[in-house]
């Protein structure tokens, strides 16, 4: 039986959409419970004998994964060989900045592009609100997009930062992700609220992560909205590196192996002091490290 190679385009729990090739769209179900293809991945699949679905029989080496533990403190792979990360926040709900931290942190530490988007500021008009947050970010050298679904303020712009690009759309529930991949992929006839399939029992089953196409090359993955969000870390001292500019100011610490915490000489605190690291980033960076810590003991 050939073998051949297709890109996994949505995941709906056991079965699959794929690419192939030849870019015609299949639907597929994986061989053996072992095999955990997520969006984005590169799979090894072969026809099966009178049925118009696809087996996957393998798994190619990811560039990176989106992850994150799960309840019971495994790693659980989100998307996989992505380019970008879209980090949305909302005037409403009311942003956590530490949710959009956590994914700007794996975001550096997978070495991906990261783009912050704040969406509905239409609500803001008439309001002369500076949203000091966004500040920091831009101060890090962050791109910090103020965009509307519902006037299309942002989308070109955010439109063009993607361009060629993987990336995947995410953010807390509520804050209007799939309206802007809409608006996105508004030439595409694909909308995301109509992504859902009919089972061989006739059930309807919603669909987990899709990636949609873009016109001008690359792809948007749309994901279910959270609650919260950490990411998967191999180790404590990875929390540093996932603030850039606190892996910055490390290289100044007196001791190599500072955790910037409570050790003397640490230009990470002095940088906080001295108002050149943002205190809230600085705290985010704390709660990373514990979130961390606890991961590690058993205690999430």
């Amino acid at each position: 039986m050939s073998h051949e190679s297709a890109t996994v385009i949505a995941t709906y729990s056991r079965r699959m959409d794929l690419r192939l090739q030849n870019g015609a769209l299949v639907s597929a179900r994986i061989k053996g419970k072992r095999l955990k293809p997520v969006c984005g991945d590169t799979v090894q699949v072969e026809p099966i004998e009178n049925e118009t679905d696809w087996l996957i029989t393998g798994i190619d080496e990811r560039r990176n994964e989106l992850t994150r533990p799960n309840m019971r403190g495994r790693i659980e792979v989100l998307a996989a060989n992505l380019d970008a990360l879209v980090v949305v926040a909302a005037v409403s709900p009311l942003p956590d900045w530490y949710i959009v931290d956590r994914y700007l942190c794996a975001a550096e530490l997978m070495g991906v592009n990261a783009v912050l988007v704040f969406n509905k500021v239409d609500l803001l008009i008439g309001h002369d609100i500076e949203i000091d947050e966004l500040q920091d970010y831009r101060d890090i050298g962050l791109p910090v997009l103020e965009c509307s679904a519902e006037t299309g303020r942002g989308i070109d712009e955010l439109r063009e930062s993607l361009s060629a690009q993987c990336a995947i759309v995410v953010g807390q529930s509520g804050v209007g992700k799939s309206s802007l991949i809409n608006e996105l992929v508004a030439d595409s006839n694909q909308r995301t609220a109509d992504i859902s399939r009919k089972t061989g029992e006739g059930r309807h089953t919603t669909v987990n992560s899709v990636m949609i196409p873009l016109n001008g090359g690359g792809a948007v993955i749309d994901s279910p909205g959270v609650r919260d969000y950490a990411p998967a870390l191999a180790d404590v001292s990875d929390a540093a590196l996932g603030f850039r500019e606190i892996a910055a100011a490390a290289q100044s610490c007196k001791f190599a192996n500072c955790r910037h915490l409570r050790e003397p000489g640490c230009a990470v605190k002095d940088g906080v002091e001295n108002d050149t690291i943002s205190y809230r980033r600085y705290e985010s960076f704390k709660r990373v490290v514990n979130l961390t810590e606890q991961l590690s003991e058993g205690r999430y």
